[in-house]
């Protein structure tokens, strides 16, 4: 089984492109002579099962096909499962979802054919992961890309309704969410720091994309082991509409409002239960309330 790899179709991904494109898939894995065997996902979270199942049958090397949704959850099922150590294993991605941001990062191709030609290279990093736990209901996440606090986390809220519009989704869904959103008062718990502020939103970046193609994080002087933070803090949303381009060009950081961090763990509470803050991880709601997040080194394998 560690020759094979375990592929994990979404079918929703991408509004449907990921099961419409499956026997294209089949036939180049095939001629890239890529053994494998295949799945598809039933309901949501149907990932994480079929990940440790799959760990359990011997597998260590995973194709997602699908979007960051779907890898967020197989590497959900990788960092839970007891069965093998998690840096031993690969994930590689055709990526087929609405976003795809993580892919952006290592420049994997969204053109299939190339996408598994990468695949066939078997180039390998190793890659940090995100810790998450939230306080209020003492649940466990891991994520591999970003992690967002505040606004962005909160327009994924409104985000399921609009992916069948494509990328433009994030844009849409953001422009929704400026007409309700409103900032919570948080404090921060940074290096030796507290920061107590109202927060319009923080990053918790690994990789460098996050709601369909916006630059949150500083990722060019990125330091491995480290989180990128950034911290927007008691922004005005008139202002923030002014610079919607910052948020896609990188240049966010120009503003007097953001600040900047790396730092290995977060500390973050609610100052105002009235206002709850929500909390996102690869664009997956995961709830509201207190949190602490801290990284994990070389966590798992991945092919770019």
């Amino acid at each position: 089984m560690q020759k094979k790899w375990f592929v994990i179709i979404n079918p929703t991904s991408g509004n449907g492109k990921s099961l419409k494109r499956i026997n294209f898939i089949k036939k180049q894995l095939k001629i890239q002579q890529i053994p494998f065997t295949i799945v598809t996902t039933k309901y949501r979270y149907h990932e994480i099962l079929l990940v440790q199942n799959a760990i359990k049958q011997g597998f260590n090397k995973f194709i997602n096909v699908g979007g960051d949704g779907t890898l967020h959850y197989i590497i959900n099922g990788i960092m839970l499962q007891k069965n093998i150590i998690t840096n031993t294993i690969k994930i590689a991605v055709i990526p087929v979802g609405t976003g795809n941001d993580w892919v952006k990062t290592y420049k994997i191709p969204t053109n299939i054919k190339k996408a598994i030609e990468i695949i066939k290279k078997e180039n390998t990093i190793y890659q940090d992961i995100g810790y998450l736990k939230l306080l209020d209901t003492n649940k466990i996440h891991y994520f591999n890309n970003i992690a967002g606090i505040g606004f962005d986390a909160y327009v994924v809220t409104k985000l399921s309704k609009l992916k069948k519009l494509g990328s433009i989704s994030y844009l849409l869904a953001g422009l929704i969410g400026f007409l309700n959103y409103k900032k919570s008062k948080i404090l921060i718990h940074i290096k030796d720091k507290k920061i107590n502020s109202k927060i319009f939103i923080i990053s918790i970046g690994l990789c460098k994309y996050s709601g369909g193609g916006m630059q949150l994080t500083d990722y060019k002087n990125h330091k491995p082991s480290f989180f990128d933070i950034t911290l927007i803090k008691n922004i005005t949303l008139s202002k923030v509409i002014l610079n919607i381009k910052k948020l896609y060009n990188g240049s966010i950081f120009t503003l007097k409002e953001v600040e900047k961090y790396q730092v290995k763990k977060i500390k973050i509470r609610n100052l105002n239960t009235k206002i709850p803050f929500y909390i996102q991880a690869d664009g997956e709601l995961l709830g509201k309330g207190n949190v602490d997040i801290s990284i994990i080194k070389n966590a798992i394998q991945f092919i770019v």
